[in-house]
């Protein structure tokens, strides 16, 4: 049903994730990038399996949102680069555990 196609896309996201360590604009700018592929992707499987990823699409697609805002809204840098990395971890671990949804139906 695709989900090869789509756990790809989601390990190359993971990696580019893995890599980012500080908080700047291009880290920023590739962050929101990563965001935006991985919610698209996963509102895809979602769409061709809701028993199997619905719940990471309510639960930990939200977990990510709440991150991100919350660095959107940090004032201090200081509260940036932890907000930034908190943010990058949330993202991190709901990739993982897509990925790991993904194989699991495969």
């Amino acid at each position: 049903m695709g989900f090869a196609k789509e756990r790809k896309k989601l390990e190359k996201l993971s990696e580019k994730t893995t890599g980012l360590q500080h908080y700047d604009g291009k880290s920023l700018a590739v962050i929101t990038d990563i965001f935006e592929q991985y919610s698209h992707t996963v509102r895809i499987l979602k769409n061709k399996n809701a028993e199997a990823f619905n719940g990471l699409y309510l639960n930990e697609l939200q977990l990510v949102k709440e991150c991100k805002r919350s660095l959107k809204l940090a004032k201090e840098e200081e509260d940036r680069q932890a907000n930034f990395i908190k943010y990058k971890e949330t993202l991190l671990d709901a990739l993982t555990k897509t990925i790991q949804a993904s194989t699991n139906i495969a």
